[in-house]
């Protein structure tokens, strides 16, 4: 896999809305702005690309235009990293503009760029590691960067400061000791309002299987997994993901961790049970060497969840680690797709056994 650098102070970095154009509506205002200025006060000059502020109904008429922003940022050397706005359900409609132009391929390979985001995004990642890019399963701009607290929530804030070279190497994830309710309320009006937050009492739980276990970061949100497989009324995108080698297949599985996480959909359990036989009847759970699952949004459907991913994995060889602090549930770490970790539930750490990003010293 090839890695990005990571950004230091002076770097431009690129905002893009592959997926919902919520970031161009006027009541996310207030969430640009705060974003804008966290970037900037890590020292990045922050760069909205030209169709990125267009709004909800121009970017989903327009998918080529969405793709037209991610491979500007990438012919633009000045830009060292790109950020989701947000996440959405159609980002698979950008692949065609993206996947059958070989000069964004080929800059991918050349120029590699940070790239970050997570939800919908997960199609974005998928791609990106079928062109053997190192990708971070991670903050988005809305959502963490326009937190509308006084400051991004600090485990957040943490974890997204290893994106920066100034910060310590990215070596091991811990559960964060609070998790967050999801707001209610995002409108201007909640300004400076602190989420209602919970004290962790579980940490890393060992569902089945071995305590440790190691292997390669693969996944994504469960829900954009499902919808890349299976053929909903009048929608093409399990064709356009075949057509275009996105979802892994079973070779590329072996001896992966898989990490999965719901959707702020809050999925009943025999959804999540449908959603997870899609991956089974693939054949997935036969040849990983774990699986990692995160914390349920508002830990809701907690225990029942659990109970889901027993009951459809079927092998209680398997290791499973649940309650995971990365996708839609707050506060976030980062994953980064294909770096080799160790999973040790007694130590309460995911290590990783290999830098995350491009390292100069140690090539």
């Amino acid at each position: 896999m090839i890695k990005p650098r990571r950004l230091k102070r002076g770097d431009k970095i690129a905002v893009v809305s592959l997926s919902k154009g919520l970031l161009g509506e006027e009541f996310v205002e207030h969430n640009l702005i705060l974003g804008k200025k966290r970037l900037e006060d890590c020292g990045l000059e922050v760069v909205f690309m030209p169709h990125a502020l267009k709004g909800i109904d121009f970017v989903d008429k327009h998918p080529e235009k969405r793709a037209k922003d991610l491979i500007q940022a990438f012919e633009d050397d000045s830009i060292k990293g790109i950020i989701c706005a947000i996440g959405g359900d159609d980002t698979y409609r950008t692949l065609p503009y993206l996947m059958e132009n070989d000069k964004f391929k080929d800059l991918v390979k050349t120029k590699p760029k940070l790239f970050t985001g997570f939800s919908d995004s997960t199609t974005n990642h998928l791609m990106f590691y079928h062109l053997g890019l190192t990708t971070y399963y991670g903050m988005a701009f809305i959502p963490d960067l326009g937190e509308i607290s006084d400051s991004m929530l600090s485990y957040t804030e943490n974890y997204f400061s290893y994106y920066f070279e100034e910060s310590p190497l990215y070596e091991v994830i811990k559960p964060s000791e609070i998790w967050y309710d999801e707001r209610l309320d995002f409108s201007k009006k909640a300004l400076g309002q602190q989420r209602i937050s919970h004290v962790e009492t579980k940490g890393y739980e060992l569902l089945q299987g071995k305590s440790v276990f190691e292997g390669e970061l693969l996944g994504g949100c469960i829900d954009s997994l499902y919808d890349m497989l299976t053929p909903f009324t009048n929608s093409d995108e399990p064709d356009v993901i075949e057509r275009y080698g996105i979802f892994p297949d079973l070779t590329t599985w072996q001896g992966k961790i898989l990490f999965i996480e719901t959707s702020e959909v809050k999925e009943s359990p025999e959804t999540v049970e449908k959603m997870l036989g899609v991956l089974k009847d693939k054949g997935i759970f036969d040849v990983v060497n774990g699986v990692i699952f995160g914390k349920p949004q508002d830990e809701v459907f907690y225990e029942e969840y659990k109970q889901s991913l027993v009951k459809v994995i079927d092998n209680k060889e398997l290791p499973v680690v649940c309650n995971v602090n990365f996708g839609h549930a707050t506060p976030r770490c980062v994953l980064p797709y294909g770096v080799r970790v160790q999973a040790d539930s007694e130590k309460q750490e995911i290590r990783l056994l290999e830098s995350a990003f491009y390292e100069e010293e140690k090539q």
